[in-house]
């Protein structure tokens, strides 16, 4: 189960009632809502998914006449999180969901402002574009084009089926999800300029799976041209091999799936082989979009290069260990598991996460499974790019309020969302059973941190690099002197650590991509 159900957890942005100017897409004339920085929620990139048109690549959107009054957020994308045990008020579910949200500052239609474009997180089966931690006006207010996307999760998304893949001209099934997100971006395209957007200025830019489908636009030839610098925030598993999820099990007339409704499929789901094994319905390896396993294709080059910033955070894997009810809480567990996952290796891997105890076992393990699913491929990937491009990598290490009020021993994942968006009131948990209420405890040090995070970020959207007047200096990575910026309790450039523990992985995956599939 993936750490980004948390994104489920957080409240809905209230939509705005005054209405504004009028704007013409592609499709027809849409009106937003908002002073200073006006809003245009809901509108359409693609048609709705349903149907014949369910596990096919995003159809061209709709068309209509007169003005279409975009003052609400389009529904969620269907996916199968209790809401009860969310405790979050996301707005209601269709399979009508490909639509995006944009907030500009701009007063006319030729200013040219950069973009930059917001893909949720939520482990690819959860989350939504509304959440109000993805409110945009507050980079609005600093000269950017805030775009934010739905986009199909789970196995409206990423079912990959035999059955699929005949159909297709491309003998490629799964990824309907990224070829959303794509076709987003091919909408603000054509689109973007209206609204005073710089269609030649477009950052993309996520956390989690947000931040893995940052990095596999990176490395799908579908998206080329389409952005021209990209955000990744503790993406997870990038260097993790694909597994392709077949969905067999669930049987192979087409047409009956495509007959039923989303809740009904979605049960049907819940009680197939897949789900008793804890198959996943992720991005896969599809010879389309991703032609290849995406560590495959950053080793080798085969990237869009552009200008890129990544980074972890300390702690980034607690969460997942909460909420999965990780059983591994003795150092017997901690060490059968070093072997189930390491085999004969199992020796050197407690060499370099040693425990000798229950507490520090469980310590260990999460720094282990930080290194493995975040920090190895944060790292991978910012050593490929910057080959090709300025890479920038960053490392957040503020043990921040939320994080201590839930217990962890540094800032978890997703902690650094409120200082990256300059508002610290702003918390993937809040509304939720882990913070019911707005986040509390910020000090100077904290709204210090937030604007220069929030800074360096608008600064890279405007120009490719994050260095600007007022801001720290931030040094480029290269593999030879793999520099990042730390962001904590100060703000200071520092050098790669944790080699040792680097190489290890190296190997590991190594030898994961050589064993056959």
């Amino acid at each position: 189960m993936r750490i980004l159900i948390i994104f489920l957890l957080a409240a809905s942005a209230n939509a705005g009632s005054e209405i504004a100017a009028t704007v013409k897409t592609e499709s027809g004339l849409v009106s937003g809502g908002g002073t200073g920085v006006r809003v245009y929620r809901g509108i359409p990139y693609a048609a709705a998914p349903v149907g014949p048109l369910r596990w096919r690549p995003p159809a061209p959107p709709p068309h209509w006449q007169g003005v279409r009054r975009s003052i609400e957020f389009g529904p969620a994308c269907p996916q199968a999180v209790s809401l009860t045990l969310a405790g979050a008020n996301l707005p209601k579910q269709s399979e009508d969901c490909l639509t995006l949200n944009i907030w500009t500052p701009a007063l006319h239609a030729n200013q040219r402002l950069p973009v930059l474009v917001s893909i949720h997180g939520g482990g690819f089966v959860a989350g939504a574009a509304s959440l109000d931690v993805y409110d945009g006006e507050g980079f609005a207010r600093q000269g950017l084009v805030f775009v934010s996307v739905n986009y199909r999760l789970g196995v409206f998304g990423f079912l990959a089926h035999p059955a699929l893949a005949n159909e297709s001209p491309h003998h490629a099934s799964g990824n309907y999800g990224l070829m959303d997100q794509i076709a987003a971006l091919r909408w603000i395209q054509r689109n973007i300029a209206a609204f005073g957007g710089d269609s030649r200025r477009v950052t993309i830019f996520g956390e989690s799976a947000g931040g893995s489908s940052v990095c596999y636009l990176l490395v799908s030839p579908l998206a080329k041209g389409l952005f021209h610098g990209a955000i990744s925030q503790s993406a997870q598993g990038i260097y993790l091999p694909m597994k392709t999820a077949v969905g067999e099990d669930l049987g192979v007339d087409i047409a009956a799936l495509r007959a039923i409704g989303a809740q009904e499929l979605l049960k049907k789901v819940s009680q197939s082989g897949s789900a008793a094994a804890g198959v996943q319905f992720q991005p896969v390896v599809d010879g389309w979009v991703l032609p290849d396993d995406p560590a495959a294709l950053f080793d080798a080059g085969k990237m869009n290069g552009v200008p890129v910033i990544a980074g972890t955070n300390t702690d980034d894997a607690v969460a997942m260990l909460l909420l999965t009810g990780a059983s591994i809480r003795t150092i017997a567990a901690y060490r059968d598991y070093l072997t189930s996952r390491f085999g004969e290796a199992a020796g050197r891997a407690l060499e370099l996460y040693p425990a000798n105890s229950d507490v520090e076992s469980r310590r260990m393990l999460r720094q282990l499974i930080t290194d493995l699913n975040f920090r190895f491929g944060a790292r991978s990937v910012l050593f490929a790019m910057a080959r090709r491009n300025r890479a920038y990598w960053y490392q957040f290490t503020r043990f921040d309020p939320v994080s201590r009020k839930l217990g962890t021993s540094g800032p978890m994942h997703g902690a650094e969302m409120g200082y990256v968006f300059g508002d610290l009131k702003k918390s993937l948990f809040t509304g939720t059973p882990f913070l019911p209420g707005r986040p509390e405890g910020f000090d100077d040090t904290d709204r210090a941190l937030a604007k220069a995070m929030n800074g360096a970020w608008v600064q890279f959207v405007k120009t490719g690099d994050p260095n600007g007047p007022d801001l720290p200096n931030w040094p480029l990575v290269r593999a030879s002197d793999p520099q990042f910026l730390e962001y904590g309790d100060t703000i200071q450039a520092g050098k790669a650590t944790r080699e040792p523990q680097m190489r290890f992985l190296t190997e590991y995956f190594q030898r994961l991509r050589q064993s056959p599939k």
